[in-house]
């Protein structure tokens, strides 16, 4: 059965390159971040995110990733991605991520990332303006897909 997803959800599909695996014929954990990376970045483009805070002379920066593996993926793998943001605080922001293999719908990863809104020049955080997080519904409480 297949959960209504919330629109404050980012969804992008694609398919697992061989080199993403590592030895043991998986996808490598490390090629995980560069997904969580890359799906947060597609998300905020998709909502002209990135032009309003190119545009504010800020930029957005990590200050934590948190990845939970629960299933191996492999090259071929046609693999959902999901995206949403839960929170603004001040300066910060959370977003969760979820990892599915689109054919027998297997979560492989669920992850989140505490990102940072910062200066472009300086480097230092600085508060999140309205019209950024007004870009990025957020999901009701306790929303999980």
């Amino acid at each position: 059965m297949k959960r209504e997803l919330s629109n404050a959800v980012y969804r992008y599909r694609f398919i697992v390159p061989e080199s993403a695996l590592d030895r043991n014929g998986h996808v490598n954990n490390v090629v995980y971040v560069q997904w969580m990376q890359d799906v947060a970045i597609r998300h905020a483009e998709s909502v002209d995110g990135t032009r309003i805070v190119q545009g504010l002379g800020a930029t957005w920066v990590v200050r934590s990733h948190n990845i939970e593996y629960l299933a191996p993926a492999f090259a071929g793998d046609e693999v959902v991605a999901l995206t949403w943001v839960v929170d603004f605080r001040r300066a910060r922001s959370r977003r969760r991520y979820r990892f599915i293999r689109e054919t027998d719908n297997t979560l492989l990863a669920r992850g989140e990332t505490e990102w940072v809104f910062v200066d472009a020049g300086s480097g230092r955080p600085r508060a999140i303006p309205p019209e950024v997080a007004r870009v990025f519904p957020l999901p009701a409480e306790g929303f999980e897909p």
